[in-house]
């Protein structure tokens, strides 16, 4: 490049800064004067000048000038012109360059100039909106469509606590009451519709409020978000639920009253249809109450009542319904239940609770109940019939029975007579307890291959006065259900290790004495129960084998496990009885400390014919190998029952087919034989 060349170039890279610099800086006739000089400096010319505006004009030598328009696309910002020598090609061509450069500069300048208008037009429309938004009482925010808010106006700050700066960009999660309410709902997605929510507030008050949610579009109509507006509505509410307390719950003892009784029990029973369950309605009359009502004045009744009230209250579960009807009668509904007979067990308790004497006012005041019980479906389908008819069968019961404080009548004639044979067999049972009518029966169990006698399963038998032996199906279930289940599992394991402690100061061979403890039983208390009875006895753990059945385990598992862990540690052996019949985890099983596996009696009685039960029994048989555990079956009584099981390595056995359950000395006289047999 020749030393002109670069002294062009240099002059050319000054003008062009002097260009950027002048576009930037000035405005109108400065900024045309400086362009001119510019021009000027750039082409050596005497005389230069930029005419700024649009206009039509020929470009190139024009009466001893030079002359370019300034102009990008269809936008014309002016031209330049130089004169005062003579010019060549080389020259227009740099002042063309200079004109694209100044055209260039000069469009984007305008784009930025109206892009900044723009913006302050914005800036104005949107301050002139947070004013109106502010000036509104009702709360106003936005949220984006994951829940985060954009918009925060000043009746939310008052509504809710929070300044804009602290609630925008919080995720509005945060704002609510309820934990189990969820953002992404069909109304939340779709807005439009009113709804009444509970909200918190900074202050950790929790109030009402009316919310409505409209969809937030963009210019091109796509949603991007949710406007909500909410209005406090607590005083409403409040005064809505005093209305509502006032229509459907008892002033004295804030129970539900007979009308909000009778929706519930129509709702339940809705459920209990759909659920194919049993339901039952109590309608209780206390007794004795219109004396002291009468005698002692209205003021020490309504008292009575209200502790009458929270009595029941506090028996019953949150889920069984309690309503004072009218005057001294109450009534229960009870849907959460297995059969029909659990609702005397209910009834036994709210009479039972009101043994106690109330102390009201100086005075020592006692009252009972009769109560009367009708049953869904049986009896009725809506809740007016039931209850209409477990008021009659309440009035039999207060007239019919010696001792009305504890008189309970089902509606049903032949229902009644079975639920005062219940009862009658369970007040027998619990004179039993105490006078010596139970006693204990032995079944062997036998070892498949060698038929020799390995233990034997302890089981209960009532031997009544009268009856003679009742058979098990009739008074265990029941013990089970009131509880009793507990007082007969002690009595079970006090004189099965009575018995063994006979048989092992007799110098029999130890074998295992199989007692069975209900899920009730089995407490953190059974460990220590079960170690005392044997040092009492002076019986080596190595006689004593505890079963348990299989729902048991499903009960808190690390609480179970514990348990287990110290009984094992006395040296008691665990069986798991009615395998296969429960829930239990494959997972958990292994966990356990057990020793042996019982395979349910309802598996055994279809082998060898049916394919299910061999199937599950075989399964039960090859996972206690793996699991290195024992197997033994119940309830064998045929020969092909047992040639499958040992087939499949089953090791235990017992069942009709070799023993039925024997009183000590048969059983006693029976392993002696057993013994001699095998030797």
């Amino acid at each position: 490049m020749s030393e002109l060349q670069e002294a062009i170039a240099v002059d050319f890279v000054g003008g062009t800064s002097a260009v950027c610099e002048a576009v930037m800086r000035l405005r109108g006739e400065a900024l045309a004067h400086e362009l001119g000089r510019v021009a000027r400096s750039l082409l050596s010319s005497p005389t230069g000048r930029f005419v700024q505006g649009a206009g039509s004009f020929e470009a190139g030598m024009i009466g001893g000038a030079l002359r370019h328009p300034v102009f990008a696309g269809t936008e014309q910002f002016g031209y330049y012109e130089v004169a005062g020598r003579g010019y060549f090609d080389s020259d227009y061509r740099q002042l063309a360059a200079l004109a694209q450069l100044t055209a260039n500069l000069m469009q984007m300048q305008a784009l930025a100039q109206r892009s900044t208008h723009a913006y302050a037009q914005m800036e104005a429309q949107l301050a002139h909106q947070s004013q109106i938004l502010d000036q509104i009482h009702e709360s106003v925010l936005t949220m984006d469509q994951m829940g985060y808010i954009t918009s925060w106006n000043r009746g939310a700050e008052e509504l809710f606590g929070y300044s804009a700066l602290e609630a925008i960009g919080r995720n509005i999660l945060f704002l609510y009451a309820d934990e189990e309410e969820g953002f992404h709902d069909v109304f939340a997605e779709q807005g439009g519709r009113m709804m009444e929510v509970r909200r918190r507030k900074k202050s950790g008050e929790v109030f009402w409020a009316s919310l409505s949610l409209s969809p937030l579009r963009d210019l091109a109509e796509r949603p991007i978000g949710l406007i909500a507006y909410l209005t406090d509505i607590t005083e409403r509410k409040q005064a809505e639920e005093q209305l509502h307390h006032l229509a459907y719950y008892d002033e004295l003892t804030g129970l539900p009253n007979r009308t909000l009784f009778a929706r519930l029990v129509d709702q339940a029973l809705m459920v209990a249809q759909r659920n194919e369950a049993h339901g039952c309605l109590l309608f209780i009359d206390l007794n004795r109450f219109k004396r002291i009502n009468d005698t002692l004045g209205r003021r020490i009744g309504d008292e009575l009542l209200r502790q009458v009230a929270q009595r029941f209250r506090d028996t019953l579960r949150d889920e069984d319904v309690v309503a004072r009807l009218s005057g001294d009668e109450f009534a229960v509904g009870l849907f959460d239940i297995r059969q029909h007979f659990e609702a005397t067990t209910v009834a036994q308790k709210l009479q039972n609770v009101l043994d106690a004497p109330f102390y009201i006012a100086g005075h020592d005041l006692r009252v009972g109940a009769s109560i009367g019980i009708s049953v869904y479906p049986q009896n009725g389908n809506d809740a007016e019939t039931l209850l209409g008819l477990a008021d009659i069968a309440m009035e039999r019961a207060k007239k019919d029975d010696a001792n009305p404080d504890r008189s309970v009548a089902f509606y049903s004639d032949d229902m009644n007579q079975g639920m005062q044979e219940r009862m009658r067999i369970e007040t027998g049972l619990r004179h039993a307890l105490g006078n010596g009518e139970l006693t204990l029966y032995y079944q062997p169990k036998f070892e498949i291959g060698s038929d020799r006698i390995v233990g034997a399963e302890a089981l209960v038998r009532w031997v009544h006065p009268q009856r003679g032996l009742v058979p098990p199906g009739e008074f265990i279930p029941l013990a089970e259900s009131t509880g009793l289940i507990v007082q007969v599992g002690e009595w079970v394991l006090e004189q099965a290790c009575a018995q063994a402690a006979i048989w092992q100061k007799a110098g029999l061979p130890p074998f295992r004495l199989a007692v069975n403890v209900s899920a009730r039983e089995f407490t953190q208390s059974l460990p220590a129960r079960v170690a005392d009875t044997l040092r009492r006895y002076q019986l080596d753990p190595s006689w004593l084998e505890l079963e348990i059945t299989e729902s048991t385990l499903m009960h808190d598992i690390g609480r179970v496990t514990g348990i287990m862990d110290r009984l094992t540690a006395l040296g008691v052996a665990l069986s798991l009885d009615d395998f296969g019949t429960g829930y239990s985890s494959l997972s958990y099983l292994k966990r356990f400390p057990i020793h042996t596996l019982k395979i349910d009696r309802s598996f055994t009685t279809g082998i060898p014919a049916d394919a299910s039960d061999c199937a599950i029994a075989g399964t039960i048989i090859s996972m206690a190998r793996q699991l290195g555990l024992r197997v033994i079956a119940e309830g064998v009584e045929t020969v092909d029952q047992l040639d499958f099981l040992r087939e499949s390595g089953c090791d235990e056995v017992q069942g009709y087919l070799y023993s039925k359950p024997l009183p000590a000395q048969d059983f006693e006289r029976s392993l002696r034989d057993n013994w001699l047999l095998i030797a």
